[in-house]
């Protein structure tokens, strides 16, 4: 399941969604010159870790791995970015969304359980 083109385009927008929600947070958490270091560098440096820290031969990927990991470090990588966007939306006042896009990562893993498993037995 977790190879569905509509499963795909979903951890996509997963993925799109929480670079925004970190962007935003540091927005309007930041101010002065932080402000713009924290819109611009929390994105940037999400999207490195994800890109970066890779299992070999994942298939929901290119399958490159620049920094080889374990399944169980990806999994937990994955889950912390991702719960970073949720809590990044309810500490700036747009609890709803937050909620709304945690509701979301669950549903994707729940339907990527296959995934899961072979994340775990790498």
């Amino acid at each position: 399941m977790s190879m569905n083109p509509i499963n795909l385009a979903f951890r996509f927008l997963l993925e799109i969604a929480v670079l925004v929600a970190l962007g935003y947070w540091g927005w309007v958490s930041g101010e002065g010159f932080w402000r713009w270091v924290l819109a611009a560098g929390l994105p940037i440096l999400a999207g490195v870790l994800w890109g970066t820290f890779r299992v070999p031969e994942d298939p929901s990927s290119s399958g490159r791995a620049p920094i080889p990991v374990p399944g169980l470090i990806r999994l937990v990588l994955e889950i912390a970015i991702l719960g970073l966007g949720a809590l990044a939306l309810f500490d700036a006042g747009i609890r709803w969304l937050g909620g709304l896009y945690a509701a979301g990562q669950i549903l994707h893993y729940a339907l990527s359980y296959d995934r899961i498993r072979w994340l775990l037995a790498r």
